[in-house]
């Protein structure tokens, strides 16, 4: 995921300030965005296998009869924390279905990202659920079953009036991002983007460069769009998709996502039997919708997979 280059939190008081301050009007339960759960919509249950799925060997646990899931909160609206200070989010919803698919009492544990690979090999919890690319440097500490994907995804106004679906359309639009960020790199072909910047490829091809808007704050850059002073708002898929489920009458998503990859649960390496059991408590959760189900309640529909793509990589 894109954390590496730096977290995000949204905090309501940002966003209700920020919505507030363009509508000219107090925020109601139709145009605010709140921390918790998604308007509206309807909790999902756990899968509802008549059973357990798989079973796990106590010695496989930190402790017997619960899966510890350590997650790095908040990063919405894949964990985070609700009014109540409830751990919620797409990534929450599914560590819990595969704690409740495999008979076990789910616990979240929040962790430092920047050391929630040690906190799961030294034994702090029994697995990672906390929107990790799947990469090579990872894969030689840990096991990784690949269970989500994500990129970077653009926001337009409602019924997308600047008509951006490929990179050609962002070709004299103008583009609202974070600085700092890997938006901003992909936008300007700096970073891990050097030389493959989307303005220089308008450049490239004829076309009028992009006109590259950076705002200090996300919620700036948010707000940009909000107001009209942008074409489009670019930043982290599942963050773009839960804005526009928050703001349907606002905001939707291009269509157009660059630079998807693979997110995966992670697992010790001396914990195969663990490894297996979460990878087919996935899968059953995939194949009785309720995976779907969850995705789509915070918007994130379009990073799933396919039970077929529930395959551990472990080198």
């Amino acid at each position: 995921m894109f954390r590496a280059t730096r977290p995000i939190t949204v905090l309501a008081t940002a966003i209700l300030a920020l919505l507030t301050a363009c509508s000219g009007t107090s925020p109601s339960p139709t145009t605010s965005l709140p921390t918790g759960a998604p308007s509206g919509s309807n909790v999902v249950s756990p899968s509802t296998a008549p059973g357990p799925v798989a079973t796990v060997p106590d010695d496989q646990l930190a402790f017997p009869g619960k899966l510890v899931v350590c997650s790095d909160i908040p990063y919405p609206p894949q964990e985070f924390f609700d009014d109540s200070g409830k751990a919620v989010g797409s990534d929450i919803e599914i560590a819990e279905g595969i704690a409740t698919n495999l008979g076990l009492e789910p616990q979240i544990e929040n962790s430092v990202f920047d050391t929630i690979i040690a906190a799961v090999t030294s034994g702090k919890c029994d697995i990672i659920v906390s929107a990790q690319n799947i990469t090579s440097d990872r894969v030689k500490q840990v096991d990784m079953i690949p269970y989500f994907q994500a990129g970077q995804s653009f926001v337009v106004a409602k019924g997308n009036p600047a008509g951006i679906k490929t990179e050609d359309d962002l070709c004299g639009k103008s583009v609202a991002a974070e600085t700092g960020t890997t938006e901003i790199d992909y936008l300007k072909g700096t970073g891990d983007y050097e030389g493959k910047g989307l303005t220089a490829a308008c450049q490239s091809k004829g076309n009028e460069p992009i006109d590259i808007k950076e705002y200090p704050k996300d919620s700036d850059a948010l707000a940009a769009l909000i107001s009209g002073n942008t074409d489009a708002y670019f930043a982290d898929s599942p963050v773009a998709g839960y804005y526009t489920v928050q703001q349907p009458d606002k905001f939707e998503l291009s269509g157009l996502t660059l630079d998807v990859a693979q997110e995966g649960i992670s697992v010790p390496k001396d914990k195969n039997e663990l490894r297996d059991a979460v990878a087919t408590a996935l899968k059953s959760m995939m194949d009785d919708g309720t995976y779907g189900q969850i995705l789509d309640k915070y918007g994130v529909a379009d990073g799933a997979l396919e039970s077929s793509d529930v395959v551990p990589v472990t080198k």
